[in-house]
């Protein structure tokens, strides 16, 4: 029984030592993320508003947190708080395209097609964070999701060089939004790796697009 004790204690502290860090972790990308969230009618004027993209039906509908976000950063054009919309997400499949449909979203919003890009390889918050940068050449930017998810999106936009706030897109009261809150735990303690201990690269980049010129450019 003793030598189960001295076996036990070891790993009794070494689970305390992981709960603590991965606490730490969490709560390191969490605040500092959230210092950046802003009302959007404080927002500065920022060269672009940058929208993760979320599910799209097999029709094109715009699950309700996307079409939120597509709104709030269409709020923030018109009122010229934003310059240009990137919308980023995934396309990676020809029967599955987020990008196209809330660039559609925006259009009939009164959002002019020149002024929307569209990020075709968005396969994640840090892919989108890192090609807005790398690929778009944006240098300050509002991103636009839900309260849940800017803290993560603040924390890479700011690791990987964009001068970034961020908007919340909550219009609605989401199902689901408890699940959404915790597997943004393991989701902050990933991207902490990406930018610090990994420096990841995503998994496409491609050729530089300016988000100062033409947004057409990227539409296909």
């Amino acid at each position: 029984m003793l030598k189960t004790k001295k076996l036990l204690y070891p790993l009794v502290l070494i689970f305390i030592a992981l709960v603590v860090g991965v606490a730490a972790v969490d709560n390191q990308v969490k605040a500092e993320g959230r210092k950046y969230i802003i009302a959007a009618q404080d927002c500065p004027v920022q060269t672009a508003a940058i929208v993760p993209g979320a599910y799209v039906s097999p029709e094109g509908i715009l699950c309700e947190m996307l079409a939120d976000r597509v709104e709030t950063a269409v709020e923030l054009y018109q009122k010229n708080r934003v310059k240009k919309i990137i919308m980023t997400g995934d396309h990676g499949r020809q029967d599955y395209d987020e990008v196209n449909n809330m660039r559609l979203y925006a259009e009939k919003l009164g959002v002019p097609s020149q002024d929307i890009f569209m990020d075709h390889a968005g396969f994640s918050t840090y892919d989108s964070m890192y090609r807005a940068k790398a690929v778009f050449r944006v240098d300050t930017a509002v991103v636009v999701t839900q309260a849940y998810h800017l803290p993560r999106a603040l924390y890479a936009a700011g690791r990987l060089g964009i001068d970034a706030l961020g908007v919340e897109a909550d219009k609605h009261v989401y199902t689901g939004a408890a699940l959404y809150e915790l597997r943004e735990i393991p989701a902050r303690l990933k991207m902490f790796a990406q930018t610090h201990l990994l420096h990841a690269k995503p998994r496409f980049l491609g050729e530089v697009i300016p988000v100062s010129g033409d947004g057409r450019l990227t539409h296909d």
